[in-house]
């Protein structure tokens, strides 16, 4: 790509058939001839745009540097002569035209006020598949409407007369200084939500100094995620590839980009019926650049999520830690325990931290409400909260949901949707709902009576409500049987 040669948006136009097919990508013209047959998402898309500019529908699920890597330098054919650019050149097609007229529908950031109001306002602007992707959650969705509900059984017990006008939020999260007790959850293709995807969401935690953690299945590359935010703290979810290889090589990658700690996902060796986003044809463009997963569609319909983690590892277990830990010299994290029991082996084991979650009640649904998996480390096995860090994601809406958490023993919690949805507005987005849930967490520290994070105590809540769901026995009360087959 050395001699940069112009060449006219005439002569390009001329490349428009399967047998001969150029496009343009930010200005750069490739010869797609040969790769459009081979393309994970099929040829037709590419032979959409043959002969013309398919920059607008190539950066929502990719990045630039994806063309580079994937094709050789031969294929580069040169710069687009943009002197004599016919103004229908870049005008955009009328799915994108309706797009445009869905983006000035968003009401403007400032009349946003709370989590809700950003999930209202993707639920009306995101397109369809954006929005049955993250919203959707499995089967019947009892989880994840039990995640929410949960926190608003949990109430406070608040104290007066205390001296209250100076709050201070902020604390540390796996060794990190962070302004608030909160991180970005990993998330997948957030390029799905707005152009800039992770990265836009890297440059909002770095104005506000908290973490986001990112996702195996992100839609750009770990390199230019971090590259987006320097000097900042990131960390990284890890789902294990088939191929332990090819995850050994990520891990590589992470830590020579100075990230620490990694968030192993557990909850997920196989994907949840999540009928919503099955319902909603996959774009088939669709991949990720880190753990080579394609979005198709299927008999089984187009969900994303079971499509693009099949390359998950599902007969990972206990025994891998040994693996796990002479690949990754770092802290390490369990991300979706549901239980005491395995808590328990976490601490044995020699773990940094668990996080208490269900996936958003995304895989199976009717596990429990990781709040009530936190009052049941609390009844069952006090000794782990001594021992590493406690995380609790699923259902925080609220500065009031992350304060219950925190006086029942989480060191932090991880929020995902919301910050999603917050980035239909890009990085601004971002950066105005970390302040939303600032003002709130920042308002009942007050009205409950303290002043920094070093305060909290259960003493100031009453789970009364939902005690009577706290599982007190590894086994079932009452039936005893046993499995006859070994677990």
């Amino acid at each position: 790509m050395s001699q940069l040669k112009l060449v006219s948006a005439e002569d390009i136009a001329q490349h428009n058939t399967a047998k001969d097919l150029w496009i343009v990508v930010e200005d750069q013209v490739w010869d797609m001839t040969d790769f459009a047959p081979q393309h994970p998402g099929g040829a037709a898309i590419i032979l959409q745009y043959a002969g013309h500019d398919a920059s607008t529908p190539y950066r929502k699920v990719h990045s630039i540097s994806l063309l580079k890597e994937t094709l050789s330098s031969s294929k580069f054919i040169g710069m687009l002569d943009t002197s004599n650019v016919d103004p229908s050149w870049s005008k955009p097609s009328p799915q994108e035209s309706a797009k445009v007229q869905l983006e000035h529908s968003k009401p403007p950031l400032f009349t946003l006020i709370s989590c809700h109001d950003f999930e209202s306002v993707a639920n009306k602007t995101l397109p369809p598949k954006a929005w049955a992707f993250y919203s959707s959650a499995a089967t019947d969705l009892l989880t994840a409407q039990a995640n929410k509900r949960m926190y608003n059984r949990i109430w406070f017990r608040p104290r007066v007369l205390r001296d209250v006008q100076s709050i201070d939020t902020s604390c540390r999260i796996s060794g990190i200084q962070c302004s608030l007790p909160l991180f970005v959850a990993p998330a997948a293709m957030a390029r799905l939500v707005h152009q800039d995807g992770e990265k836009g969401i890297a440059k909002g935690c770095k104005e506000k100094n908290i973490i986001q953690c990112i996702s195996t299945n992100a839609s750009f590359s770990v390199e230019e995620i971090v590259k987006a935010a320097p000097n900042h703290s990131f960390f990284f979810q890890l789902y294990v590839n088939k191929n332990r290889k090819s995850s050994e090589a990520l891990l590589r990658r992470v830590w020579d980009l100075g990230i620490r700690t990694i968030f192993l996902t557990v909850d997920a060796p196989v994907a949840g019926k999540r009928e919503a986003d099955e319902r909603v044809k996959a774009d088939t463009t669709l991949s990720s650049p880190m753990s080579g997963g394609k979005a198709v569609n299927d008999k089984h319909g187009g969900g994303l999520g079971r499509i693009m983690g099949s390359f998950i590892d599902p007969s990972l277990s206990w025994e891998d830690l040994k693996w796990l830990r002479e690949q990754w010299k770092g802290r390490l994290v369990l991300k979706g325990v549901m239980g005491a029991e395995d808590t328990k082996r976490a601490a044995k084991e020699g773990l940094n931290g668990v996080i208490l979650s269900n996936h958003g009640g995304r895989n199976l649904d009717t596990s429990p409400p990781a709040i009530l998996v936190l009052l049941e480390l609390q009844r069952a096995c006090p000794e782990v909260f001594d021992k590493m860090e406690i995380y609790i994601d699923g259902g925080i809406r609220r500065g009031t949901d992350i304060l219950k958490a925190l006086c029942l023993g989480a060191t932090a919690v991880s929020i995902g949707r919301s910050f999603l949805y917050a980035l239909n507005y890009g990085q601004e987005g971002v950066e105005h709902l970390i302040d939303v849930l600032k003002d709130e967490l920042e308002g009942a520290m007050a009205l409950v009576g303290i002043t920094n994070l070093s305060q909290v105590h259960p003493g100031l809540v009453n789970t009364n409500d939902v005690d009577h769901m706290i599982p007190d026995t590894e086994g079932h009360p009452y039936a005893k049987w046993r499995p006859k087959a070994r677990i």
